[in-house]
């Protein structure tokens, strides 16, 4: 089996948004997809601007997700990553059931605990509580979709005799992010794994999601850093997937910094000029073609199964390269 590679549809707030562009995104970019015979269809999730590692948000996923499941018919769907703290168990529950349903349980749950303060000030939520309503989040979704009356006492959540119906067959798969960042003013996010996320890691995941706010090396770190982690826990570690989420745009070309040149205002455009394009460079899939593969061939060789990958723009084109010039080498 060689590295699996997803699109990530670039459902981001673009500055010239409107009614077309965003059929095209959603329901162009997923017909596309699975066409070309990509891995998956997956969306990210922030509720308001992210100046911290964006220049932008991001439109609602949970209903972005629900129109590519319209638009597709077997590729895999997942929010990859959805912001959990901000989400009340209950509701969150019940979407979660409605898009296992009208996907034919193609629907996988990738989460993480945010890191956007603002988001959580907009929701009336302390951010410094992300981390436990993260964990709260998922111990009551997971009873809610697997058992009947559902009672919960949580510290932030309690609800008493709750049935989510109708329920899923199987309790959808569980990806969890995290990872190393590059220090930032805006975020209170590490340049190593913490033992929060190790720990939701060993309880909760079917995959680990490492996020590409970090240098690759320090993708290749935290890899090994949840093994050893899963090991000391008392897991088999081969019960874990190893999964990356990406940004990349693909310029055909084998002229590295040609391909620069033309890939930075792309990036910039999503990213934001916040950190900076040497920043980029180290975080996200740039540079020729051949730089990109040999990329995800280290990565792939550190133990990676599944990469999503976000296109800088929203152009379809940048679907037809990722399968012409990026998947031959995987599949």
């Amino acid at each position: 089996m060689g590295l699996k590679i997803g699109i990530t549809i670039p459902t981001f707030t673009w500055r010239d948004m409107d009614y077309r562009m965003a059929a095209t995104i959603v329901r162009d970019f997923s017909r596309k997809t699975e066409g070309l015979g990509f891995a998956s269809i997956t969306v990210w999730d922030h509720l308001i601007d992210a100046p911290g590692l964006y220049g932008g948000s991001w439109l609602d996923p949970l209903i972005c997700l629900s129109h590519a499941a319209a638009c597709t018919e077997k590729i895999r769907i997942g929010t990859h990553i959805l912001v959990i703290p901000l989400r009340h168990p209950v509701l969150l529950a019940k979407e979660i059931a409605t898009l296992d349903y009208v996907s034919a349980g193609r629907f996988f749950l990738g989460v993480g605990p945010g890191w956007n303060e603002p988001e959580f000030t907009a929701m009336g939520i302390d951010m410094r509580e992300r981390g436990r309503r993260t964990d709260e989040v998922l111990d009551a979704v997971k009873l809610l979709l697997t058992q009947k009356n559902v009672t919960f006492n949580g510290q932030y959540f309690q609800f008493n005799g709750v049935t989510i119906d109708p329920r899923p067959p199987r309790y959808p798969e569980v990806w969890v992010a995290g990872g190393s960042r590059i220090p930032d003013s805006l975020s209170p996010d590490k340049p190593y794994m913490v033992k929060s996320v190790l720990k939701r890691i060993a309880k909760h995941a079917n995959v680990f999601t490492c996020r590409a706010s970090g240098k690759a090396e320090w993708v290749k770190r935290d890899f090994q850093t949840v093994k050893d982690y899963l090991r000391s826990a008392g897991r088999d570690p081969s019960t874990l997937r190893l999964g990356h989420v990406q940004a990349t745009y693909v310029v055909d070309t084998e002229d590295r910094e040609k391909a620069l040149r033309i890939q930075r205002p792309r990036l910039e455009s999503m990213m934001g000029t916040h950190r900076s394009w040497e920043h980029l460079q180290e975080c996200y899939l740039v540079g020729s073609v051949k730089d990109i593969v040999g990329r995800l061939k280290e990565l792939e060789g550190m133990g990676l199964e599944h990469v999503t990958v976000q296109p800088a723009a929203p152009d379809l084109s940048q679907v037809e390269l990722i399968a012409e010039k990026i998947l031959p080498h995987f599949n």
